[in-house]
């Protein structure tokens, strides 16, 4: 099975843009080199915590296994992090979520568009035993609404372990066409008769989630996806 990775770096002060540039230059390339796929890169619209937000990909746990070690190990690598550090560490922190594919999610690839899009995180918390019930309301609702609206659906996850979330999280990643077409949608999605109705039906034994958070991105330069 296709294993996802999203990675969330904490640049340290003002170190953004060195470490966007070492992605741009170097890391990216050697990342293709040793099997790594690039998908897409982001930083917050609002980056008030100097993020870079990345998703990448690998036939599978064993093929990320060596594909790390080997990038790790590579002489180049290790070079373009030692000058791209000469003046300090760029990275405060890294966040890693490894993900498995949802078997209705599209098979998220490299794209752009002549106009930059708007993307969007989402991550869903149900209430216990409630994720099935989430994907059936995405699968046979939730996206089609979503794209009456104008929303490009690109792929939705599952973290791979119990300890981060697989009985209870559902991770996906929208583009928008602008921010103001994100904006339509937040105010009239919740109206919509459609997603009333399916929500109402959805929900007769519970409610199904808990906890949802968003956060809107813009790709960088180098970005797969834009």
């Amino acid at each position: 099975m296709r294993l996802f990775e999203l990675r969330t770096y904490y640049a340290a002060d003002g170190k953004l843009d060195a470490l966007n540039a070492r992605f741009r230059d170097h890391t990216t390339k050697l990342f293709e080199k040793h099997g790594i796929t690039n998908i897409g890169y982001w930083v917050p619209a609002d980056n008030k915590k100097n993020q870079l937000i990345y998703l990448i990909a690998f036939p599978n746990k064993e093929a990320h296994d060596k594909s790390w070690k080997e990038f790790a190990e590579d002489p180049d690598w290790k070079s373009a992090r030692e000058a791209s550090e000469v003046n300090g560490r760029l990275v405060d922190k890294v966040e890693s979520l490894f993900l498995n594919a949802t078997d209705y999610s599209a098979r998220v690839k490299p794209s752009a568009r002549k106009k930059e899009r708007l993307f969007e995180l989402r991550t869903y918390k149900t209430f216990s035993d409630k994720l099935n019930d989430l994907h059936t309301r995405f699968h046979e609702h939730t996206i089609g609404i979503m794209k009456h609206y104008g929303a490009e659906v690109l792929g939705f996850w599952v973290p791979t372990d119990k300890e981060h979330g697989s009985e209870n999280t559902l991770i996906y990643l929208l583009a928008h066409k602008s921010k103001e077409k994100a904006q339509e949608m937040a105010e009239k999605f919740p109206k919509d008769p459609a997603w009333l109705k399916a929500k109402e039906e959805s929900e007769k034994d519970g409610k199904l989630v808990e906890k949802v958070d968003s956060v809107f991105m813009t790709p960088v330069d180098y970005s797969a996806i834009k």
